[in-house]
């Protein structure tokens, strides 16, 4: 909700402003008097505020709808066609964590690499903000379709509650204690409270719930709405630490199952080809801070990856800030290229946690060598031999099979909550590939715009994994 309400405050007072320039403007008399009504120049259509009275019909139910939609694209994989520069957590969780470097000048965009982030960071207030957008949009879908389209197809619904589901938990994976969730009750802001990443997560998985527990189709829509829903309840439960119940939720979920987020190169175009092939603001990363995976130079045909100037790669040789070598994804090779931000792969590298924390290795070692078949070079793991070897060989799997989907920092966070292991063996850590120290960072502190809010005094109640 920061959206709404910076928006808002930002409105107002330009409402202020312009209002006390009109009145100037009139007491000087450069305007007619008919002309100089402060109360008249107040009530002036504002072509960028939806109204809610405008809504209120089966059709203004489905355009809100399509927007969370549309908004929740641009808040994961996607990116203006203007070249509008609105990195999401897909880029800017990678980059915090091991998945990229930084490859270009901005200030804010280094510290999240270095992990010395401030709250002021106008990257990540903007992620922050398109994120709630999107939830806010589909919370409203959902009443608008009550409303106006009780029979609505049940995927419509439960695709509104998947967007509040996956924003809520990709929020909590990414920043820190004192998330804020604020909405609009009966065209009024209602400013939410600081809560915790945990109430967060079980706020996430509510919304799944509300999801799942519609009566869906059998047709190709409502499958694909209801087994992401399937997969992102496994995933909430993970980061409750509650992995059997995790493996519950994905049952059933096809291996090949995919939820793509379809791109245009006249609109929402590829975000990670944008600001990596083509900005080449971002360059994949190669065992970043000592503990980072060689993601760069593993050769791991789930993530193809060329160096700029080579045959066959693009064409610059060169980051964007002039360093070099510049390290080019081609998972997505072009501008429209589609991604799965939500996959059957997952569910299955879900179930494989859950047997390793069941004890059950052997399983889980089937069920990961069974989803690498699908896949031409990959041959089978063996048991790597020791508990801590074998966290660690389910972790490089999901990275390389998640990889640039917004997944890496939550892994890596849970790590450290899970599984005990210390921040500096988990996080990249050491000399800072452009000068100085990383940080200690393992969250992200919630944005500086949030201070707005009467209910909030501090950026994080507290800064812990």
């Amino acid at each position: 909700m920061l959206a709404y309400i910076t928006t808002r405050s930002l409105r107002n007072r330009w409402r202020r402003m312009a209002a006390t320039a009109t009145l100037a403007v009139c007491a000087a008399g450069a305007l007619p008097l008919a002309s100089c009504s402060p109360d008249e120049f107040l009530t002036i259509t504002d072509p960028d505020i939806i109204n809610p009275n405008d809504v209120q019909s089966p059709a203004g139910a489905n355009a809100v709808r399509l927007g969370a939609i549309s908004r929740f694209k641009m808040a994961t994989s996607a990116a203006p066609a203007t070249g509008a520069d609105t990195s999401s957590l897909f880029l800017l969780g990678g980059l915090f964590a091991d998945e990229w470097i930084n490859g270009d000048s901005f200030i804010a965009r280094q510290e999240i690499d270095q992990r010395v982030i401030t709250p002021e960071n106008t990257f990540l207030t903007t992620a922050n903000r398109i994120l709630h957008r999107a939830r806010f949009n589909a919370e409203l879908a959902v009443e608008l379709l009550a409303q106006w389209v009780p029979n609505a197809p049940a995927w419509q619904v439960g695709e509104m509650h998947l967007i509040q589901a996956y924003v809520a938990n990709i929020l909590a994976e990414h920043y820190c204690d004192g998330l804020v969730f604020s909405d609009v009750v009966d065209g009024r802001e209602e400013y939410g409270s600081p809560i915790t990443v945990v109430q967060a997560f079980e706020r996430a998985l509510a919304h799944a719930n509300d999801g799942l527990a519609l009566t869906f189709g059998t047709d190709t829509t409502s499958l694909r709405v209801q087994r992401s829903l399937q997969v992102i309840k496994g995933r909430i439960l993970l980061n409750l630490n509650r992995p059997a119940e995790a493996a519950t939720a994905v049952t059933g979920v096809p291996a090949n199952f995919a939820h793509n987020n379809a791109h245009s190169a006249t609109t929402a175009i590829n975000g990670i080809w944008q600001y990596n092939n083509n900005a080449r603001r971002y360059s994949v990363s190669n065992a970043e801070g000592g503990n980072g995976i060689n993601f760069a130079t593993a050769g791991d045909p789930r993530l193809p990856v060329c160096v700029g100037g080579t045959t066959g790669c693009i064409t610059q040789a060169i980051k964007d800030d002039l360093s070099s070598p510049i390290h080019v994804q081609r998972k997505w090779p072009n501008s429209d290229s589609p991604v799965a931000i939500i996959t059957g792969v997952e569910a299955r590298m879900i179930r494989a946690e859950a047997l390793l924390r069941a004890g059950n290795f052997a399983a889980a070692l089937d069920t990961l060598n069974a989803a690498r078949t699908a896949v031409t070079g990959l041959t089978a793991l063996t048991d790597p031999g020791t508990d801590s070897a074998r966290v660690s060989l389910l972790f490089r799997e999901r990275a390389f099979w998640l990889f640039g989907t917004g997944t890496r920092v939550g892994d890596l966070r849970r790590l450290i909550r899970q599984y005990g292991r210390p921040q500096a063996a988990v996080f990249p850590t050491g000399v800072w590939h452009k000068g100085g120290n990383y940080g200690t960072d393992v969250n992200m502190p919630v944005p500086q715009a949030e201070l707005n809010n009467p209910n909030v005094d501090q950026a994080c109640l507290n800064r812990n994994a």
